[in-house]
């Protein structure tokens, strides 16, 4: 069987911990050094969606190094001139950017956001 068949389902387990982790009183100021959650619509389906990711902070922005982005498509909501998203609970607030996608010549894939609001 193709292995994204059960992936997927495994794949949504583990990031709805690592959300609910983020938010922890003890672990949760540790993760959010370099975790976030962002909440996007998708481009065709039009549904709200989260997902945590590992971010590195920049001078007004923010960038996410997808790992294995042949293996998720949610960055690609993000391609040509990107669209808005919102990063939750980040530095104190939810914060607004503008979130461009771009994959290198050898697939690897970075999402800069610049922060809005």
């Amino acid at each position: 069987m193709p292995k994204g068949i059960f992936a997927s389902p495994l794949v949504g387990v583990v990031n709805s911990g690592a959300a609910r982790l983020i938010d922890a009183p003890v672990i949760g100021p540790l993760l959010r050094r370099s975790m976030v959650v962002i909440r996007y619509t998708g481009r065709r389906s039009g549904k709200t969606f989260e997902t945590p990711v590992n971010y590195r902070r920049t001078g007004d922005g923010v960038v996410i190094r997808v790992m294995a982005p042949e293996q998720k498509s949610w960055w690609r909501n993000f391609t040509g001139d990107g669209a808005p998203l919102t990063l939750t609970s980040f530095e104190g607030a939810d914060r607004i950017g503008h979130a461009v996608a771009v994959q290198d010549d050898r697939g690897r894939v970075t999402v800069t956001v610049r922060l809005t609001a």
